[in-house]
């Protein structure tokens, strides 16, 4: 049902695909944060792993958590670029929203002067049923990248998880033990970054808003 003339619609009274623009912006320099992080930890595991092997047998452990680590960050990065498509797709998503509430406010205009014109009513209503239908394709761009960003918090929780076995494994690293525990500290503090980024982008109201 469309709004009566002179009124504001519901899309544009409680939901500015403006706005939402500039969340998904501000979500997408979120997630190039988290991409330098994940290539941060690629170079640290493949340091880790030659340091490893220089403390030979007593640092197999730390080796083989350091590889892991490394597989972490390739599995990061490519989490990410999934995210980097939603995001792609709810910009075209909120653009064609931007576009359709310039044109239900023109017709708007259009019918007030027109007194009514049937035409342009009908006009009117389409418009209105158009730009519902890519507010809900919005609102399944949200939900799909909220799931990703749940499965990419459980998998940053894997990270965290590699990273403190690897600081107990450095322990054991004999006379390179205070280097492994250095490297497996830098880890822990990167790991911890990008919970902080999955944070604040969790908290954004592109996500709360309605």
């Amino acid at each position: 049902m469309i709004p009566d003339s002179g009124t504001t619609p519901r899309s544009l009274a409680h939901r500015s695909a403006g706005q939402d623009l500039v969340r998904i912006v501000q979500i997408n320099e979120e997630i190039k944060s988290i991409v330098a992080v994940a290539f941060k930890i690629n170079i640290m595991a493949l340091n880790a792993i030659f340091l490893a092997k220089r403390a030979g047998s007593t640092a197999l452990g730390f080796g083989v958590l350091s590889n892991e680590l490394r597989v972490f960050s390739q599995d990061l990065k490519n989490a990410m670029g999934g995210l980097s498509g939603v995001i792609h797709k709810a910009v075209s998503d909120v653009s064609v929203l931007l576009q359709d509430q310039r044109m239900l406010r023109l017709l708007q205009e259009a019918e007030v002067r027109s007194g009514g014109n049937i035409r342009v009513r009908e006009a009117l209503r389409a418009r209105y049923d158009r730009m519902e239908a890519h507010r809900a394709n919005l609102a399944l761009q949200r939900r799909q990248l909220q799931l990703v960003l749940g499965n990419v918090a459980q998998l940053v929780e894997l990270g965290g998880v590699l990273a403190k076995s690897a600081k107990i494994e450095a322990a054991y690293g004999q006379a390179f033990s205070s280097s492994l525990s250095q490297v497996s500290g830098e880890f822990d503090g990167v790991v911890e970054e990008i919970r902080r980024s999955l944070g604040h982008l969790n908290k954004s109201e592109f996500f709360s808003s309605r």
